[in-house]
């Protein structure tokens, strides 16, 4: 199949900390000439695109969502949620390792990537997990070809709790690459846990989410987890971060690219606080807990100053009936990657970001943090990852427009005002005003080494 070139002209990009109009010219699944002054009349054959009054973007990179297969299919799979993801202008996504089996071998790890290649239609990476007794096979994980390993230090399903310290000084005094984590201090959480159930048994509401996963329990594993990256000089990236405590271990001075610490926000701690409990239930119940307004606040605070680097969703889909359960049975989590990209734009349009520091955000610093091949940015010569947005086109979130297997989301009954309106994946047309091309699959994210 000869690919299909595409001449975008007249497009307000955004990109690298500018605004400013041009043409686009993709070709062979690349970006070949970005034009911004007479414009570009390219040779040979391609489709035009006029993109006056829209908005292009490089494509979101989400560096944290959970699609659960293999195992977990009845609640999402790589298909149906790669599908929801480009819809939601995200063009390459990380996932984590607690499938079922968990991906604890090099063997189930390039299971998923099997898997992927055959249906998922956004570019793709698959962490490595780690356990309390797996630290040989997490050493043979190549860093040219996977984004990083995933340690659960709190709070995870399966085997994959890393609790032996043990282990863990093993993991960062020897992992080379990246390391993931998600910091929530068990101990603190189980004490909790169970003083509340206590309490309240089956009446307990998700109310009690954030007295349970408390501002503390976050602080004490993220404390720990930066304390064993400067003892060992690791690269480490925390996932999550919910609270304004932690702020104080970030560094906001540092330029990115000299950064051995870096640090995550997702959506949903963004968007939500305490007080959307009444209204939302388990549907806002995630690991770890959204918080207070002030949490949240200082979250956006930190997200400006340099301290948080990236943006991403923590999408952790599951069914109706399950978060439909009293709060002690319900799991944690909820479907984020469609909705991604216009919920953080709606911040843009309520004065509190720039679009330019969305795309820096959720585009540019994954890129950069993951060391990420030839993407994130709009760039001659980069692959052609790209989404067109209309930021004027209010639209409803409601059960007839979501693309989640699990069919609902926490946003459902939000207006936006930004649509996406295409995708480009790899200079595919993916995604088309509701119109998905599927021909062509994603591919797999490859890494520049990492410098020590």
């Amino acid at each position: 199949m000869t690919p299909v070139n595409y001449l975008i002209k007249n497009a307000r990009v955004v990109n690298e900390g500018q605004e400013f109009k041009a043409d686009v010219y993709l070709r062979n699944g690349l970006i070949e000439k970005i034009a911004t002054v007479s414009g570009l009349n390219s040779k040979g054959n391609y489709k035009l695109i006029d993109a006056e009054g829209l908005y292009l973007f490089p494509g979101v990179i989400d560096d944290q969502v959970h699609f659960r297969e293999p195992g977990l299919e009845y609640k999402a799979d790589i298909y149906s949620e790669s599908k929801a993801a480009v819809a939601g202008g995200t063009t390459s996504f990380m996932e984590m390792p607690n499938t079922n089996p968990p991906v604890l071998t090099q063997e189930l790890l390039e299971e998923k990537y099997a898997l992927a290649k055959e249906k998922s239609l956004a570019n793709y990476s698959f962490y490595m997990g780690a356990s309390n007794d797996n630290l040989e096979e997490v050493l043979k994980t190549d860093p040219a070809k996977v984004c990083g390993v995933k340690v659960f230090m709190g709070s995870s399903t399966g085997n994959m709790l890393v609790d032996d310290d043990d282990v863990l000084e093993a993991i960062f005094s020897k992992v080379p690459m990246l390391i993931a984590t998600h910091c929530e201090d068990e101990t603190t959480v189980q004490a909790n846990n169970q003083k509340y159930y206590k309490k309240l048994g089956m009446k307990a509401t998700a109310a009690v989410h954030p007295l349970i996963r408390t501002a503390e329990a976050c602080y004490l594993s993220s404390a720990k987890a930066v304390g064993l990256a400067k003892k060992y000089g690791a690269r480490l990236h925390i996932l999550h971060l919910s609270t304004a405590r932690e702020m104080a271990l970030f560094d906001g001075t540092i330029p990115l690219e000299e950064k051995r610490i870096t640090a995550e926000v997702c959506v949903h701690h963004l968007w939500f606080s305490d007080e959307d409990y009444s209204r939302k239930g388990n549907f806002v119940k995630w690991n770890p807990a959204i918080k207070s307004k002030h949490d949240r606040e200082a979250l956006l605070g930190a997200l400006l100053n340099g301290r948080l680097d990236v943006v991403a969703t923590d999408h952790a889909p599951h069914t109706l009936e399950e978060k439909q359960r009293p709060y002690f049975k319900a799991p944690s989590g909820g479907p984020m990657v469609q909705h991604s990209l216009v919920a953080m734009l709606e911040l843009v349009h309520k004065g509190k970001l720039k679009t330019e520091q969305v795309v820096e955000k959720m585009c540019h610093n994954p890129a950069t943090i993951f060391r990420v091949k030839n993407r994130g940015f709009i760039r001659e010569g980069y692959a052609a990852d790209l989404v067109l947005v209309d930021m004027n086109s209010p639209w409803e979130v409601n059960k007839s427009n979501i693309l989640y297997k699990c069919g609902w989301s926490p946003m459902e009954g939000e207006t936006f005002h930004s649509q996406v309106i295409k995708t480009f994946v790899n200079g595919h047309l993916v995604y088309n005003k509701g119109i998905f091309h599927e021909s062509k699959k994603g591919q797999r994210l490859h890494f520049k080494p990492h410098n020590h």
